[in-house]
Parts: C-alpha cells; structure tokens; sequence
C-alpha cells in the first residue's frame, strides 16, 4: 500500500467508549476514550505507521539484577542530573532545554514502556513520528536522537538498564540528507550590507552600533552583547577583547576577539562607564524609545476637558506602573538582541523601505566571507576564533600575529 502523509484520526467508538485509530483498514482499540493512556498509544500507532513499522517493537532482553524501570522513570533520573551536570557560572546552560525537548516525544510515546523494552524499532518509530508529526527538520532529529541515545547510555553507566539496550540503540544510523523525508534547512548566509544599514535606520543607536561592532568584528552574537571594558586590552595598537563567556569556554579554549580601527571608535564611546558594567545597555535603548516617542507623539484627539486631562494621566501612570512589574536587565541576551533586529526589519517595511528578513549570526558570516576573499581561508578561521584545539603553540601566535593584520586593515 503507498505510504500516505494523511495522519489517522484519534475517534471514540461510540458502542464500547473506547478510543481508536484506523490504520490501513484495521481498527486498532486504544482504551478508555480521552485517558491519558489511550493517547499514549494513539501517539505510539501512529509513529510505528509512518516508520513502516507493523508490528509492535521487539522487546529488547535485559538481566534480571537491574531495576524494573519505565522510560519516564529513566528520564526522570536523567534529568536530575542533567539539571546538575549542564550548568554554566551555577545557572543551567540551553542543553537542558534541549534535553528537555528531546523527550517529550520519548515520554508522550513510551513514558510508561518498560525502559528494557526500548529498543531500535522504538527509536526508528520516534523518528518517524518526529519527522511525520512533529515535521522537524533532519539535522534537530538527528540531534534529538543522540540525546537520546546519550540518556540511555547513562542509565547504562548507573547500572539502572542492560548495556544492551544502549548497545541496540546504537544501531541505528541518523538519517541522511535526501534519503529520510526529513525536510531541509537552508544554510545561513551572508547577509547583504544593504539589509544592514536599511534596518541601522529603525534600531536604537544601541543597538545599532551593537550590530556595527559585530559586522566588523565577526563575533557570535552572544560575544558582543556581554562586552564590558574589563575584558578589552586596550594597551597595543589592536585592541583584544576576551569574552566573559563564550560557546567553546568547556573546552578550556580561550577567545580572543582582534578589534580594528573602525570598531574602536564605536566602543570607545562606551568605555566611559564603570568597567565591570556592560557596554551595551537596555535601560539606555528604553530610555532612548521613550524620548522618540515623546518627540514624535502618534495622532489623536488632544484633550480639552480636565477629566479628559486627568484621565489620560492616569493611563500613563497605570502604563509606567505595569512595566516596572518587569525591570529591564543590565545587557542584552541572543535572543533580545534578536529580537530588536527583528522589531527594526518590521517597522522598516512598514514605513515602505523594504527589508528582507535576516538575523544577527549571519554578521558573523558576512565577516568571514570577506576575510576569506581578502586573505584565505586561514585569514577567517583566525579571525573567528576557529582554530582547532590541536594546533601547536608556534601555529596559534602566527594566528594572532595574522588575526591583528586582518583587523588593523579591515575592522
């Protein structure tokens, strides 16, 4: 029978108040209609479907001496010490987040399954329902894989499952581009400097020079919104800016960001501040919106009668009142960054200049894409902060020696 993407229906069979799913013209029975039970195994009907899988999964064997676990009791247990294990500066990192979106899947489909019953038709069946239901693209399922996978092999090394359980799971491959069904994404690109300085208009002049020291810089966009005075080395002719944090700090890699000519005369006017405090600030990029606003006042009906007057200032007051119930940080995060870019590329095309949608990471790739053409691939790789952690020590000071050339010149 071809295989169809119309997904079947959860029902209520009417004569015995039981759910159930009709699947290449057999009824299958699910029990109690709307239980949380009867959902599990609609979920798990149809994600064993569209992974061709008929039959129910195998279960895998595993030794009595190890404990009578369900899949949402291992999560459980992994979850606990993911929550301890993937922390940064004792808060934790976005892989917990990730984990988390991992197994919602897992747990909605297996969560009461015997963990020893897990084993590769399961995992084949959850991508399938992953790239059928969820419609995730190939490179988030294959990640989500691997996370589980990763769960799996831990419960392992706490002796809380058989090893072969983990040793089954291996066995499946992630799925390959053009040879899943698994939908694409689009590489990141450049972004054209038009688009840039179209949407510089509409920014805060925070923010905006935010965006001009990263296209300079070629920093992630997590680098620059931490910027403080007491990480930047001012004291040669290329300055240094060494990040408080940043995505390769686990490896024990320092980064060591070279700022040219044209990027220092934008942070030099932030240097003027407390050293420990952050370059780019929030507070002032409100501050800097509420003058605008009060510059440029929107059209209305001017009030003339003194209840009109008080009743307007008390809307203000109320106003003021509910956005002081959430205080503005001391800087930006990658996603507030983002979305200020994203707020600027709107309010462009709805003041008629139009402005494709782009975000603030491919900064980093039109800087590398310029360097790449100027100097080579070695000249961008230096630039990025890119160097394997292999290289030797006389290969990493070549590196800064050419990194400070390439920002003298072109940043």
């Amino acid at each position: 029978m071809p295989r169809t993407t119309r997904i079947p229906a959860y029902r209520l069979h009417k004569p015995s108040g039981q759910a159930r799913v009709i699947i290449d013209g057999r009824h299958v029975y699910l029990g109690l209609y709307g239980s949380p039970k009867s959902r599990e195994q609609y979920a798990r009907a149809i994600a064993e479907r569209f992974s061709s899988q008929r039959e129910l999964p195998t279960p895998v064997e595993g030794g009595s001496r190890f404990p009578e676990l369900s899949v949402n009791e291992v999560v459980l247990r992994y979850m606990e010490f993911a929550s301890t294990y993937y922390t940064k500066d004792g808060q934790p990192t976005g892989e917990v987040n990730n984990v988390r979106d991992a197994v919602r899947p897992l747990c909605a489909l297996y969560g009461h399954t015997h963990a020893g019953h897990f084993g590769p038709k399961s995992l084949k069946a959850l991508q399938g329902y992953m790239i059928q239901v969820e419609n995730l693209s190939r490179r988030v399922i294959n990640a989500r894989i691997n996370r589980i996978r990763r769960i799996f092999k831990w419960a392992v090394s706490e002796e809380l499952i058989d090893p072969k359980i983990h040793e089954g799971l291996r066995s499946i491959s992630g799925l390959r581009r053009g040879r899943s069904g698994a939908r694409e994404t689009a590489p990141i690109r450049p972004v054209p400097d038009e688009w840039v300085d179209a949407t510089l208009k509409f920014l805060s002049p925070v923010v905006a020079d935010m965006v001009r020291v990263q296209r300079l810089t070629g920093m992630r966009p997590g680098s620059v919104t931490i910027m403080r005075g007491c990480d930047i080395d001012t004291s040669g002719r290329t300055w240094f800016y060494t990040p408080l944090d940043h995505k390769t700090r686990y490896l024990d890699r320092d980064l060591r960001v070279p700022i040219g000519p044209k990027a220092r005369v934008i942070i030099r006017r932030y240097l003027r501040r407390s050293p420990q405090a952050f370059l780019f600030s929030p507070v002032e990029a409100d501050e800097w919106r509420r003058k605008q606003r009060a510059a440029h006042p929107k059209p209305g009906r001017t009030a003339v009668y003194p209840c009109e007057v008080k009743r307007l200032a008390q809307e203000k007051a109320a106003r003021r009142l509910r956005k002081r119930k959430r205080p503005l940080r001391d800087h930006y995060d990658t996603d507030t960054y983002y979305r200020a870019v994203q707020y600027a590329i709107n309010k462009a095309n709805k003041n008629g200049v139009t402005v494709p949608a782009w975000h603030p990471n491919q900064l980093r790739h039109s800087r590398a894409t310029e360097v790449r053409r100027a100097y080579g691939i070695e000249g961008a790789q230096v630039v990025l902060g890119q160097a394997r952690a292999d290289v030797t020590q006389v290969y990493a000071e070549r590196d800064t020696r050419l990194a400070e050339e390439i920002a003298r010149k072109t940043g």
